[in-house]
C-alpha cells in the first residue's frame, strides 16, 4: 500500500512539473523553411544535348518553399558557348536569384556582360530569360563599344550579346582613337 502511494506521489509530481509554454509548442509545429547550401559550384546548362553555358559561384542557396528559387549571393560568372563550344559572351554579377518555375534569373549589383567583339554592358539590374535566351532591363545601362560609350534606360539583347537595343538613349560619347 505504501508502495502504491509512493508511485502515485512520484507520478503526480512528474505530471505537475510538465508545463509547456504555448508559443514554444506552436513553434515546434510551424513549417520550417528548407534551405540547401552548396559551396564552390560549377554548373553546366545544355539545351537539346548541346552545352550552352557554364556557371561558377562560391556559394549557392536553394530555397524550397512556396516558390522554389536558387540564390547566388556572393558573385557568379557565366560563360556562354556557341555551337562549336567557343565562348560567345560572358556575364559577371555580385548577386543572382534563379526562379525555377519561370526559368528566369534576376541579376543585380555590378552586372557586366561582355561579347567577343569587345562590347561590354554595365548595369545595376538585369533579367535573363533562359527560355528566350534573352537579357533585358528597364533600368539605366552603359555600353562600351570599340568606338563609343552609350548611356540609356532599358535594354533588350540576346544572351550572346552580339546585338542590343537600348529603349531610351540618354547620351553617347565617341571615343577618340590615338
Amino acid at each position: 500500500m505504501i508502495r502504491n502511494i509512493t508511485i502515485i506521489l512520484v507520478l503526480t509530481s512528474l505530471i505537475s512539473a510538465c508545463e509547456n509554454n504555448e508559443q514554444e509548442v506552436k513553434a515546434l509545429f510551424k513549417k520550417k523553411l528548407g534551405v540547401d547550401e552548396a559551396i564552390n559550384i560549377e554548373g553546366y546548362m545544355s539545351q537539346s544535348g548541346k552545352m550552352r553555358a557554364k556557371l561558377t559561384a562560391p556559394l549557392m542557396l536553394r530555397y524550397q518553399d512556396t516558390s522554389s528559387r536558387v540564390e547566388l549571393p556572393n558573385t557568379l560568372h557565366v560563360d556562354f558557348f556557341d555551337s562549336t563550344l567557343t565562348i560567345d559572351s560572358k556575364l559577371d554579377a555580385m548577386f543572382a536569384q534563379y526562379y525555377e518555375n519561370r526559368n528566369q534569373v534576376f541579376l543585380r549589383d555590378s552586372v557586366r556582360v561582355y561579347n567577343t567583339k569587345g562590347d561590354t554592358l554595365f548595369c545595376k539590374e538585369l533579367y535573363w530569360n533562359q527560355s528566350m535566351k534573352k537579357f533585358y532591363t528597364e533600368k539605366a545601362v552603359r555600353i562600351h563599344t570599340r568606338d563609343m560609350i552609350i548611356y540609356g534606360n532599358g535594354l533588350s539583347a540576346p544572351e550572346d550579346f552580339k546585338t542590343f537595343e537600348i529603349y531610351q538613349v540618354t547620351n553617347s560619347v565617341i571615343r577618340v582613337k590615338q
